[in-house]
């Protein structure tokens, strides 16, 4: 049985939820977000909360996404979310221009990323080597971090490219050496 399904999601204030058909609307001054649900389960807005339940046995999986994705959007509006990159490397670097992201990450060109509308990115004040990737919507942004790191991943012998920070990379040995 399923305890996250049962939770209800609590609305904050000046936050916004409109229910049409199978579609929920949250909105706030960060902007808007949209979801469309199966008809497997039952959305509704009671005494400030949005509450999730499923019409059938077919939907017990898609109720616990539906109410996953619509806490993830009342977050994504009222707090917003933030990813933080660093790249580690002798020459790797990270450059903002506009709306694009310039890779300096070892190969003979520079790598430029476009980086969508909906979607901010902002060098760190204390450190050069780390960029954060902040919105609205909780997929697009780490989807978008996910694509950055994956232009250079950490390697394990000198830990150079791209990660996450906090994240960590086991190291190998390397060589032993002939004896």
């Amino acid at each position: 049985m399923s305890r996250i399904g049962k939770l209800p999601v609590a609305i904050p204030e000046k936050v916004e939820v409109k229910i049409t058909g199978n579609n929920v609307e949250v909105k706030w001054e960060k902007g808007t977000l949209n979801f469309e649900f199966s008809n497997t389960v039952a959305v509704s807005v009671e005494e400030g909360n949005v509450i999730v339940s499923k019409l059938s046995d077919d939907g017990k999986a898609l109720w616990w996404t539906t109410r996953a994705v619509i806490a993830n959007m009342v977050e994504g509006v009222s707090a917003g979310y933030t990813k933080s990159l660093e790249i580690n490397g002798v020459g790797y670097k990270f450059e903002v221009q506009w709306q694009k992201l310039v890779l300096s990450i070892g190969y003979s060109h520079k790598v430029e990323m476009e980086v969508p509308s909906d979607l901010k990115i902002a060098m760190d004040e204390k450190l050069k080597n780390v960029i954060h990737v902040s919105g609205i919507d909780k997929q697009r942004v780490w989807q978008f971090a996910s694509k950055v790191k994956a232009k250079k991943k950490p390697e394990p012998y000198k830990g150079k490219g791209i990660k996450y920070v906090g994240e960590y990379v086991r190291r190998k040995a390397g060589k032993t050496g002939a004896k």
